[in-house]
């Protein structure tokens, strides 16, 4: 089955071979290996050395975003969160539950947000200390760029939050240059091409300094990951989590680096997400968003009058093309990845299949 989700994505079978191994995380063996793992990430994400950090917690994407939105927000400071898609909706939530004031800022599900109502929504806003922005709207396929918005909240004297969840690996960022960034955040799955279970954040030490006692959580408190590892080392866990997810990580990494790293992990994404989109559009179907906000991790498509989606995506599972069973955009949509281990045969694969799924359901003419 040809698995074209936004996650979890399609691993090569070396990655997952990779897990068939017991591993003892206590064991001082083990120690070099996760050091250097949590070296690797930093690089990618462009921290510096002695400036950021890699903090691992085992858990999904959406907990590391509150763990974030926990350790970063003082209490009794607010945070504006650009809700442009369901993913930054949810960021809302996490937000609120985290018992931070939230000031939501609306923006259609089909573009990403300007640096300039960002820029006005703080200046409306000086409560707001924060801004924390999803990269990568994976409901309709939009992409917010984190390096303008920076600037913006850089030159407003605010800090930043990066969920990267759906992002990391293949669109760029390098926290080298964007200081006022506490934390970008994201997964072993997704753009990295892992299996899930550990989330990542390459987060600033002196915003963790800074952070103590802020979270209410011992779990989900990235200042007290970086205590354990000021306390005892970068090759140490706080707690016990799915480590044979790391075993299969490293040799995930292995192969980005082979590729040639984010540039050419972001082209190969680009190209598949454009036969996606040309190619379905050329059936009669009508994309989500225009050309150019589509990014290159998701495409999404308007369901077409008569669709019924959970027998669309049986229909795509009779010629082994799995896609997601339900949508978060505004509008009914179907929405089918683009990133993962998979190539443009996949892509042509799977415009073939659509066709013959919308054909067996009686939708020739999908427009």
């Amino acid at each position: 089955m040809l698995l074209l989700t936004p996650g979890p994505v399609q691993t090569h079978p070396s990655v997952r071979a990779a897990m068939a191994e017991d591993v003892a995380p206590w064991d001082v063996a083990f120690r070099p290996f996760y050091t250097r793992l949590r070296e690797r990430i930093r690089i990618i994400a462009g921290g510096v050395e002695g400036e950021h950090v890699t903090l691992p917690l085992q858990v999904a994407g959406h907990m590391i975003m509150e763990a974030a939105i926990r350790t970063f927000v003082p209490p009794g400071r607010a945070v504006l969160i650009p809700v442009n898609g369901q993913y930054a909706g949810r960021a809302v939530k996490l937000g609120r539950l985290a018992g931070r004031e939230v000031v939501e800022l609306e923006v259609p599900d089909t573009r990403g947000v300007t640096p300039a109502e960002i820029t006005e929504a703080l200046a409306a806003h000086p409560e707001c200390s924060h801004v924390a922005m999803v990269y990568s709207e994976t409901g309709s396929g939009i992409v917010n760029d984190p390096a303008a918005i920076g600037a913006a909240v850089r030159a407003a004297g605010r800090r930043m939050i990066v969920d990267a969840v759906s992002a990391f690996g293949a669109l760029p960022i390098d926290l080298s240059k964007q200081p006022e960034i506490d934390t970008v955040l994201f997964t072993s799955n997704k753009c990295l091409e892992g299996l899930p279970g550990f989330a990542f954040a390459v987060s600033r030490i002196d915003s963790c300094e800074a952070a103590t006692g802020n979270a209410g959580s011992w779990s989900l408190d990235l200042a007290d990951v970086w205590a354990n590892t000021k306390a005892s080392g970068m090759g140490s866990l706080r707690f016990t989590g799915p480590v044979q997810t790391l075993l299969a990580l490293n040799v995930a990494l292995d192969r980005f680096d082979a590729e040639g790293g984010q540039p050419a992990r972001l082209a190969r994404y680009r190209a598949n997400a454009d036969a996606l989109y040309r190619g379905l559009k050329a059936l009669g179907l009508k994309p989500y968003v225009e050309e150019a906000e589509q990014g290159p991790i998701v495409v999404t498509f308007h369901q077409p009058a008569g669709l019924v989606l959970a027998d669309f995506v049986e229909a795509l599972k009779r010629q082994d093309v799995l896609i997601s069973s339900y949508f978060t955009s505004v509008l009914p949509s179907f929405r089918i990845g683009a990133i993962g281990d998979v190539h443009l045969a996949d892509m042509a694969k799977t415009v073939a299949a659509v066709k013959v799924a919308l054909m067996e359901l009686g939708l020739p003419k999908a427009a």
